[in-house]
């Protein structure tokens, strides 16, 4: 990138951020190029080259857009105190601005817009088809995700921001690590891979959705060319962790904004972004593990959850107890690689159960085989987030099945492994440790370090059992 295009997307960023900013405020041209530093003329041609729109039409449609997302969430706010406040001089004027971006009156918009969530104007929408899909939303967010308030701390980051497809993020990623690292001002400690969105998808059209790609730094930044320091505030938020293919990131996106409707919450104008936990590229599914984070406005019905869902702590004084628990949906993430990798291995031989996330102390899944389906027993790999260990157990369908064959190992004189002190409170008959402290840096070490210690614990206990 040549100095004049550096310079040029530093200083329209810069304008970009102050218009989203301030869309109730004066915008003018004179204004705004002065705050570029550029003359009126220069300033309005390096705009149109940069975001391939003229100014006052950005401006316009910016404003036309934040008065549906208000009309989305709030459809009783007066139209003509929204349009008096971002700046129209007259309910005709507003309303053919309104009309020319999605086809519809704002009377009509904000009649209908509790129930829209797709993109008014620009795909054809059906009430039947939106009443019809609200209990798949429900059924599907209740598969995919657990969504939880948190209140997150502030973010310092680097970003870089592009306007239109998002087939661009992955190269703007590599060029802000690239940077980051030339530089040195990673925070590595927390590394966090962002997206930002300023725009709603639900009333921006796909091509004018400005995005940034963002990266955790641990010092202030100056601009340099296209990386820009952006500072997510702190805020409550609600939380969902995913781990989807790319085509349902829409899904997911819709599932949190109707689960904010459905629970009564109000959003706030804040950040709107996604936390990336990994690299999809080598998931066994090509699948994005990632948190969806939507600000709200503090009212008297948000309780706040003790746990953070995406690694983040306003207060660093916790306790080792609360560390352990601050990575609770990474090590999530991992039991669902790890069960993946058994389903593939073993396909022919295990079956496998659910992945078990009811609690935040541990999560676990079952293996069985067809003859230990017929005694009713199976085998568990449980990871304890709380003492943050790998293990082993057998153990049954019911208590019954349990209590029988924990009864028949305590009459025996074989003690290799650990024998459960009471079947009343445990689902474990028998168990063993297979890994403690496990690197979770290193996954496929992990993976096959769990595997081997898995798979000789099967087949012992299976010949004692034969």
């Amino acid at each position: 990138m040549n100095e004049t295009r550096r310079e040029y997307l530093k200083r329209i960023n810069f304008v970009l951020d102050f218009i989203e900013k301030n869309l109730d405020s004066d915008l003018s041209l004179e204004y705004l190029s002065n705050k570029s530093h550029y003359s009126p003329y220069h300033f309005h041609r390096v705009f149109l080259t940069v975001t391939n729109e003229r100014l006052n039409e950005f401006i316009n449609r910016k404003r036309i857009e934040r008065i549906a997302s208000i009309l989305l969430i709030s459809p009783n706010t007066s139209l003509k105190d929204l349009a008096y406040k971002y700046g129209f001089n007259s309910d005709n004027s507003f309303s053919r601005a309104f009309k020319k971006y999605y086809g519809i009156t704002p009377t009509k918009f904000k009649s209908e817009g509790k129930k829209i969530l797709s993109k008014i104007g620009i795909e054809p929408f059906s009430f039947e088809k939106y009443i019809c899909s609200i209990d798949t939303i429900k059924q599907w967010t209740k598969m995919n995700t657990q969504i939880t308030i948190k209140k997150l701390p502030e973010l310092k980051l680097a970003s870089i921001s592009h306007i239109g497809e998002f087939d661009k993020a992955s190269n703007m990623f590599q060029r802000l690590m690239e940077w980051g690292r030339q530089k040195r001002v990673l925070d590595t400690s927390n590394f966090k891979a962002i997206t930002i969105y300023h725009d709603n998808p639900n009333v921006t059209q796909t091509s004018k959705l400005r995005f940034s790609t963002c990266v955790t730094i641990r010092e202030n930044i100056n601009t340099d060319g296209e990386i820009r320091q952006i500072d997510l505030k702190k805020g409550t938020y609600a939380t969902g962790h995913f781990e989807i293919k790319a085509e349902e990131i829409s899904k997911a996106w819709k599932s949190m904004c109707s689960w904010v409707i459905e629970n009564g919450y109000e959003f706030c104008d804040g950040d709107y972004f996604e936390v990336y936990h990994n690299d999809h590229k080598t998931h066994p599914e090509q699948k994005f593990i990632l948190d969806i984070c939507i600000p709200l406005e503090k009212t008297d019905n948000i309780k706040l959850e003790n746990t953070s869902c995406i690694g983040f702590s306003d207060d660093k004084k916790q306790g080792k107890h609360d560390e352990k628990h601050l990575n609770y949906h990474p090590q999530i993430s991992y039991m669902k690689e790890l069960r993946t990798f058994f389903d593939k291995e073993y396909d022919t031989y295990f079956k496998l159960g659910s992945i078990y996330q009811g609690n935040p102390d541990f999560s676990y899944f079952s293996l069985t085989t067809e003859e230990l389906k017929k005694q009713k027993l199976k085998f568990v790999i449980v990871l304890n987030h709380k003492m943050m260990f790998f293990s082993i157990c057998l153990s049954g369908q019911n208590k019954s099945i349990r209590k029988r064959y924990w009864q028949m190992f305590k009459d025996s004189d074989w003690n290799k492994y650990h024998l459960a002190e009471s079947i009343n409170d445990s689902l474990s008959i028998i168990d063993q440790t297979i890994v403690e402290k496990p690197d979770f840096s290193n996954k496929r070490n992990l993976t096959e370090l769990i595997e081997k210690e898995s798979l000789k614990f099967i087949v012992e206990i299976k010949n004692i059992l034969e």
